[in-house]
């Protein structure tokens, strides 16, 4: 895969751009590769270049990958004032639930949609998804489409005032569990120890509500890589993005690890 830097903006010239209209509503996918269908969904500010490069590795693993537009410009990179800016927009949108517990919000219809959509196009057993702090939970939401197959957590931080909580109703996280248990399925989940926005409280509350079912993966903070973008080191503040601009892509460190592990579940799933 083609180097690029993470520090400016990305064209995303080797996807194809595409305007989805599902329930009435009508968003910017960004697609490219062959294969079972993948969807990414952007963590706060959105595709960042550190959000694409992690939907490239997904595409050299054998996979259609899916990156819907759900917040800020595509391709931006991660500054602080940008970014904060597009945090507290997406705080206050009513396509989001970022506050209280036992609630889901209300795009992830649309992702379910997206899903179905994706695997009508690309066949194969199912899709997988994997969600990115503010879209962290979404994936898990999204079982309740038959078609999604393998769900991938990554640092959800959603509701973020509520430690323990979890960002989804009640009775479709009683159904997903019904799903995962009758299916054989797993959903995977990854933060880091000091995530300030993903505690062990709630990686806690997902082994209670899903048991063995739910397999979490909890990273040292010395994992995360030091060199980081400017909206990170300012409005994060913790060790937070697994897969992206906290990565550190040698071999032998934790962060790769996970993504290879992420890969692997997809081709263990997906791939017949």
């Amino acid at each position: 895969m083609q180097t690029r830097k993470l520090d400016v903006y990305d064209p995303l010239e080797d996807f194809e751009p595409r305007k989805v209209s599902l329930n009435e509503t009508t968003k910017m996918v960004h697609v490219s590769g062959d294969g079972p269908a993948v969807i990414v969904l952007p963590e706060i500010p959105g595709i960042t270049p550190h959000v694409a490069r992690f939907a490239r590795w997904v595409r050299e693993a054998g996979f259609t990958v899916y990156v819907p537009s759900l917040y800020g410009r595509d391709g931006e990179p991660a500054t602080a004032e940008i970014g904060e800016a597009i945090f507290k927009r997406a705080c206050v949108s009513a396509e989001f639930r970022a506050f209280g517990a036992g609630g889901s919000s209300p795009v992830t219809k649309w992702l379910r949609a997206l899903a179905k959509l994706a695997h009508e196009e690309c066949g194969g057993p199912g899709v997988g998804a994997i969600g990115m702090c503010f879209s962290g939970n979404f994936a898990l939401t999204m079982m309740l489409e038959p078609s999604m197959l393998a769900p991938v957590l990554s640092q959800p931080a959603l509701p973020l005032d509520v430690d323990g909580g979890l960002e989804i109703a009640p009775d479709e996280l009683t159904a997903v569990r019904e799903r995962l248990d009758r299916e054989d399925l797993t959903v995977m989940a990854y933060r880091f120890e000091g995530d300030r926005f993903c505690k062990a409280q709630r990686f806690a509350a997902y082994q209670e509500a899903l048991g063995d079912r739910f397999i979490g993966r909890v990273l040292p903070d010395s994992a995360a890589n030091p060199d980081m973008p400017d909206f990170s080191e300012k409005v994060v503040q913790s060790p937070h993005h697994v897969v992206t601009a906290h990565l550190i892509d040698e071999e032998g460190q934790p962060t790769r690890k996970a993504r290879d592990e992420i890969l692997a579940f997809f081709v263990r799933r997906l791939v017949s």
